[in-house]
C-alpha cells in the first residue's frame, strides 16, 4: 500500500490539560482512554483555525479490504482502485450514505472505527482521511485541505461523543464517572470545532445522567456542577439540567455552588436570553437562583449586589436585554405567589358574569361567592341598570392564599352597563370595591409572602436607576400583574414606591406610562387615584402624577375633561385641603370651559375661594378673563408680524395691549418665541394663519395648539425642532390647506398618516425630510 500517514491522528498522546478548573481544589484529569481528549497533533494541524461541525456532506469514498492473497494485493492496488461519490451524514451513531449502495451499503459504526487518520498520496497528493476498521480501510476523500480537516475534526468528534454516551449511560463508581465528565469537559473546551452543540453535547449527556440517577449525594451533585462549571460560561444550561439546578437552588441556597458557579450562569442568561417563552426553564432557574440568594443572611442586600453588578458601574447599562430579562423574571415569580389562588378561582364567574351580576343561570360548580364590584366612572353615563348585587362574608383558604371578605354596609350599590354589551369590563374596574360595599383582604402564606417581597423590592431596585426606568415604565404600562394581586394591599402598597419614582421623573416617556395604554383601559394613575384600590394615602400620590402630567404636554383639555368627569370629587376635595396643584387644576377647568353645569361651576368657585392660595389663583384667573374679552373683542388688525428677535414676553405685552378679535394672519417667523407662546396663540379666536418660520417653537406648544385652533387653515413649521411626536397631533386640525415641514424631523410614516387624516390638505412642502 502506497499510503503515507502525515499527521498522527490517531495518535494516542493526550493533552494534558493543565487550566485548573473553577473551586482551585478540582484534580486535574489524567488521559488513561484512547481518544478521551483531542490528540496533540490533531490540534496542532489546525493551527488556530476553527471549524463548523458537519452533520452531512458530499465526497469521494473508497473501501480497501486486508490484502491475504497475491490476487487480492493486484486488486487492491492504488492502479485498480474507484472511487465512489457518496453525500455522508453523521448521525448520532454511525456514518451512512444517502445512497446506501456500493462502498456504502452498510452504515459505518462509530464503535467500529479503531482510528482516524489524515493522509497523501505519493507524488499525488490528494486530501484524503483513513479510518481504520476490522478487515479494512475507508478512505475519504475531500475537495481541499479546510474540507478535509473538518471531515477530521467532525468524526473524531461525533465517535468519542458516542463513547462517552455509552460509558455514561451505565455509571458503575461514581469517582470514575465524575473523572469522565472532567475529561468531556476538558475535550469539549479544547476542540478546534466552533459549533453550539459541541458545548451542549456534553451537557445534554451530564443531564441526561443526572434525571436517570435521582438516588445521588448532595455532595456527588456538587462535584458534577463544579465540573461542568467552565461549560456553562458561553452555553445555556440544557432544560432537564436547570430543573436539577432549581433543585439544589431549593434544597441547598447557602452552598457555594450558588455563588461561584450559577452566578456566571445566571449573569449570561439575563445578558443574551432573548425570549423566556422559547425555553421557560431558564427563567424559573433564574427564578430560584434569586431567592436562594435572598436566603443568605445578608438577604436583600445579596440580592441588590447582584442587580448592581448586572448594571454595570456606569451611568448606563451597557446590555439591552438585561432589563426585560429581569422584568419577566420578577413577573413570573409574583404570578407564582397568587396562582395556588387564581387555579381555585378557575370555576368562579367570568369578568362578564361579574359585570352583569351573575343573574344568568349557568352549569358551574358551586363557585366562590366572591364578588368584586365597583360602580365604574366609565359606567355612569350608560343607559341600563343591572340587577343589584348583594355580597355575603366568605373566606377562602389555601396552604398558601387566605382571602377574606365582609360586608361593610347593607347597602346595595346598583351597576349601569349598555344593553347587549358582551365586552369584558376592564381590569380596574372589576377591582375597584366600594366602601359602601366591602373591603377585601388577601393573605399569603410564608414562602409565597417571601418571594413576594423579594421580587417587589427588585422592581424598586430596577426603578431607582435612571437608565432603566424609561423601559421600565414601558414594560409596566399595561399592568401585567393578576387581579389578585391588585386587590392585594401588602402588594400595592410596597409597589407604590415604583410608581412614584415614575411620577417623579421629568421625562415625558416615563411619566407618560401612569396613563393607559389605550382608551377604554386603565393605568396606574387610575389605580392610585382616589377611589382606585390601590389609594391609601387619601391622594398624595395622585395630586404628585397629577402635577408631573400637567407640567409636561398633558395640560389639554382633553386630559382635564377626564379629570372633570372621573376625578372632579377627590381634585375638590384636595384643593379644599390647600393642595397647589389641585387649585391650579379647577382654575384650568374654568378656564378652558370644561364644566358646563353651572352648580358645579360654582362649586368649584366655592372650593377655590375657602384657601388663600385658592383664592389668590381665582382672582389671577378673573383677571386673565377679562383680558381675554378684551383680547378677543372684535377689532384690531387683521395681519400682524412681529419683528426679528422677538421674544414669546414680546408676544404677550403686543396681545394685552388691545383687541385683537379679528387677527387672522399672524407671522412670528425668524423670532425667538418657543412653545410657551402656545398660551397666548391659543386665545385668538380669528386665527386662520400662523407663520412659525426658524423659531424654537417645539412639539408641546404644536399639541396645545392643534386643541384649541381647530379652524386653523395654514401652518409654517419649516426650520423648527417639531418632531413626529408634535406633528401627529396635527391631525385633528382637519381644516389645514396648506402645512410647511421643510427642515424638520418628520419621518414618511408621519407624513403619510397626516395626508390620510387631513383631509382638506393641498399644499404640502417636506423638502430636506424623511419623507422627502
Amino acid at each position: 500500500m502506497d499510503l503515507t500517514s502525515t499527521s498522527g491522528g490517531g495518535d494516542s498522546r493526550q493533552i494534558e490539560e493543565t487550566k485548573p478548573l473553577l473551586g482551585g481544589d478540582v484534580p486535574v484529569p489524567e488521559g488513561t482512554k484512547m481518544g478521551a481528549v483531542p490528540c496533540r497533533r490533531a490540534l496542532l494541524l489546525c493551527n488556530g483555525m476553527r471549524y463548523k461541525l458537519l452533520q452531512e456532506g458530499d465526497i469521494q469514498v473508497c473501501v480497501i479490504r486486508h490484502p491475504r492473497t497475491f490476487l487480492s494485493k493486484i486488486l487492491t492496488s492504488k492502479f485498480l482502485r474507484r472511487w465512489e461519490p457518496h453525500h455522508l451524514t453523521l448521525a448520532d451513531n454511525s456514518l451512512a450514505s444517502a445512497t446506501p449502495t456500493g462502498y456504502m451499503e452498510n452504515s459505518v459504526s462509530y464503535s467500529a472505527i479503531e482510528d482516524v487518520q489524515l493522509l497523501s498520496w505519493e507524488n499525488a497528493p490528494k486530501y484524503c482521511l483513513q479510518l481504520t476498521i476490522p478487515g479494512g480501510t475507508v478512505l475519504l476523500q475531500a475537495a481541499n485541505s479546510y474540507l478535509r480537516d473538518q471531515w477530521f475534526h467532525s468524526l473524531q468528534w461525533k465517535k468519542k461523543i458516542y463513547k462517552y454516551k455509552k460509558v455514561l449511560s451505565n455509571p458503575s463508581r461514581w469517582e470514575v464517572v465524575l473523572k469522565e465528565i472532567r475529561t468531556l469537559v476538558d475535550m469539549a473546551l479544547t476542540s478546534p470545532l466552533q459549533d453550539d452543540s459541541i458545548n451542549q453535547a456534553p451537557l445534554e449527556i451530564v443531564s441526561k445522567l443526572l434525571s436517570e440517577n435521582t438516588n445521588l449525594t448532595a455532595q456527588e451533585h456538587e462535584n458534577i456542577i463544579v465540573a461542568i462549571a467552565p461549560l456553562l460560561e458561553n452555553n445555556h444550561p440544557p432544560p432537564d439540567l436547570c430543573e436539577f439546578f432549581c433543585k439544589h437552588c431549593r434544597e441547598r441556597p447557602r452552598s457555594m455552588v450558588v455563588i461561584e458557579v450559577f452566578t456566571p450562569v445566571v449573569q449570561r442568561i439575563l445578558k443574551h436570553n432573548m425570549d423566556f417563552g422559547k425555553c421557560p426553564r431558564l427563567r424559573l432557574f433564574t427564578q430560584e437562583y434569586i431567592l436562594a440568594l435572598n436566603e443568605l443572611n445578608a438577604g436583600m442586600e445579596v440580592v441588590k449586589k447582584f442587580i448592581q453588578s448586572m448594571h454595570g458601574p456606569t451611568g448606563h447599562c451597557p446590555h439591552p436585554r438585561v432589563l426585560p430579562n429581569l422584568v419577566a423574571v420578577c413577573l413570573a415569580a409574583i404570578y407564582s405567589c397568587y396562582e395556588e389562588f387564581i387555579n381555585s378561582r378557575d370555576n368562579s364567574p367570568s369578568l362578564k358574569e361579574i359585570r352583569n351580576g351573575c343573574q344568568q343561570p349557568c352549569d358551574r360548580k358551586p363557585t366562590l361567592p366572591l364578588r368584586l364590584l365597583h360602580p365604574s366612572p366609565d359606567l355612569v353615563s350608560q343607559e341600563a341598570t343591572l340587577s343589584e348585587a348583594r355580597l355575603k362574608s366568605v373566606v377562602v383558604a389555601s396552604s398558601e392564599i387566605h382571602v377574606e371578605v365582609e360586608p361593610a354596609s347593607t347597602a346595595k350599590p346598583a351597576l349601569t352597563a349598555s344593553v347587549g354589551n358582551d365586552s369584558e369590563p376592564n381590569l380596574i374596574d372589576c377591582l375597584m370595591v366600594s366602601p359602601a360595599c366591602s373591603t377585601m383582604s388577601i393573605e399569603l402564606g410564608p414562602q409565597a409572602d417571601r418571594t413576594l417581597g423579594c421580587y417587589v423590592e427588585i422592581l424598586k431596585l430596577l426603578s431607582d436607576y435612571d437608565d432603566w426606568r424609561p423601559s421600565l415604565a414601558s414594560l409596566l404600562q399595561p399592568i401585567p400583574f393578576p387581579k389578585e394581586a391588585l386587590a392585594h394591599e401588602k402588594f400595592t402598597k410596597e409597589l407604590k414606591y415604583v410608581i412614584q419614582r415614575f411620577a417623579e421623573d421629568p421625562r415625558q416617556e416615563v411619566h407618560s406610562c401612569l396613563l393607559s395604554v389605550r382608551a377604554g383601559k386603565d393605568g396606574w394613575f387610575q389605580l392610585y387615584s382616589p377611589g382606585g384600590v390601590a389609594c391609601d394615602d387619601d391622594g398624595e400620590l395622585f395630586a404628585s402624577m397629577v402635577h408631573i402630567l400637567m407640567g409636561s404636554c398633558y395640560k389639554t383639555k382633553k386630559f382635564l375633561l377626564s379629570l372633570a368627569e372621573n376625578k372632579l370629587g377627590p381634585c375638590m376635595l384636595l384643593a379644599l385641603r390647600g393642595n397647589q396643584t389641585m387649585v391650579e387644576i379647577l382654575c384650568l377647568m374654568l378656564e378652558y370651559n370644561i364644566i358646563d353645569n353651572n352648580d358645579t361651576q360654582l362649586q368649584i368657585i366655592s372650593t377655590l375661594e375657602s384657601t388663600g392660595v385658592g383664592k389668590r389663583m381665582y382672582e389671577q384667573l378673573c383677571d386673565r378673563q377679562r383680558e381675554l374679552k378684551e383680547l378677543q373683542r372684535k377689532g384690531g388688525p387683521t395681519r400682524l408680524t412681529l419683528p426679528s428677535k422677538s421674544t414669546d414676553a414680546d408676544l404677550a405685552r403686543l396681545l394685552s395691549s388691545g383687541s385683537f378679535g379679528n387677527l387672522e394672519n399672524l407671522s412670528l417667523a425668524f423670532t425667538n418665541v418657543t412653545s410657551a407662546c402656545a398660551e397666548h396663540l391659543i386665545k385668538l379666536p380669528s386665527l386662520k394663519q400662523l407663520n412659525l418660520w426658524s423659531t424654537q417653537f417645539g412639539d408641546a406648544g404644536l399639541r396645545l395648539l392643534s386643541e384649541h385652533l381647530t379652524m386653523l387653515q395654514v401652518l409654517n413649521l419649516c426650520e423648527t425642532p417639531v418632531t413626529d411626536a408634535g406633528l401627529l397631533a396635527l391631525s385633528s386640525m382637519k381644516s389645514l390647506c396648506s402645512l410647511n415641514m421643510n427642515s424638520t424631523k418628520l419621518s414618511a410614516d408621519t407624513y403619510e398618516d397626516l395626508k390620510a387624516k387631513l383631509p382638506n390638505l393641498k399644499e404640502v412642502d417636506v423638502r430636506y425630510t424623511e419623507a422627502w
